[in-house]
């Protein structure tokens, strides 16, 4: 059986010093225990006595057993971290699953609404009550700008410029990003009628709870989530979405790419090249269904 040693001194590497979460810690000391009961349960091998075709074996078993490109994806990630660590503690031979290449699922084409359930979402909050008129604001943002959930509950007050009509995102690399008028006027009206009577004093993020403290994702997905309903939307609907119709709608309407990958932050542009393929097979859609000779 393998000396669990190793294993061990991976995972205090990854808590202590890391600081990795408990869950990354949690799936890549599995990934790493689930490979060596595979591997070696029957012998008395030593991890310096692994190999690429010990590696590469183990992860052909994974696909034979059905196991998703993303699970074998991360399998190999977990080897890779681990022998890098083994190599830093002391461990002299080549590392067997530096030269494995990753295993790339195939990519979803992104969900969107469409315009007419776009309008049936926005128009759902009753913009006259506290809680509807910040609802209203956060969803015509969302739609207006293209952000991420993640990127619209971390907005503070003094990112949101009414009178030119930007917003400034720092996530990451600052972005400054146009807003519609409609938005503008929703953010206007939830700032002077709405959180005022919401937020603790202090508080300095743009979106708050009925505690009066920063909006969360899951507080935001469970407001969402009632509106759809309200909506009739019956889709698999995720936050995600107002992002991906965004995108798609301006594309749609003849923006650029590159502009697109600005706004939304995209470091790679065929993230943002997804879009318009889904523009592209929609039109080839209705080229289909609607040309004579088709």
């Amino acid at each position: 059986m393998f000396d669990t040693k190793y294993i061990d001194n991976y995972k205090e590497y990854l808590t202590n010093e890391r600081r990795a979460p408990a869950n990354t810690v949690s799936s890549y000391v599995r990934d790493i225990t689930q490979f060596t009961k595979e591997q070696f349960s029957d012998e008395n091998v030593d991890f310096e006595q692994v190999t690429t075709d010990d590696v590469k074996g183990y992860l052909n078993q994974l696909q034979d057993k059905g196991k998703s490109p993303a699970t074998v994806s991360r399998c190999i990630a977990s080897l890779k971290a681990f022998f890098r660590f083994m190599m830093s503690d002391g461990y002299e031979g080549p590392n067997p699953a530096a030269g494995i290449p990753m295993v790339h699922a195939p990519k979803k084409a992104p969900n969107i609404l469409t315009s007419r359930e776009i309008d049936s979402l926005l128009n759902q909050p009753d913009a006259n009550t506290i809680k509807g008129c910040r609802d209203k604001a956060m969803f015509e943002l969302l739609y207006a700008t293209g952000i991420r959930v993640s990127e619209l509950i971390s907005l503070n007050v003094d990112d949101v410029n009414l009178v030119t009509g930007l917003i400034v995102c720092r996530n990451g690399k600052e972005r400054v990003i146009p807003v519609y008028d409609a938005a503008i006027r929703a953010v206007s009206d939830y700032l002077t009628n709405s959180r005022p009577s919401m937020a603790v004093t202090g508080e300095l993020s743009l979106f708050v709870n009925t505690g009066g403290g920063r909006m969360t994702r899951q507080g935001f997905w469970k407001i969402m989530k009632s509106y759809l309903e309200k909506a009739q939307i019956s889709e698999d609907i995720t936050p995600q979405m107002l992002r991906h119709s965004f995108a798609a709608h301006l594309l749609e309407n003849g923006a650029d790419v590159r502009s697109l990958q600005q706004m939304l932050g995209h470091s790679d542009i065929s993230s943002t090249q997804a879009y318009a393929r889904v523009i592209g097979r929609q039109l080839k859609d209705v080229y289909n269904k609607a040309h004579p000779r088709a």
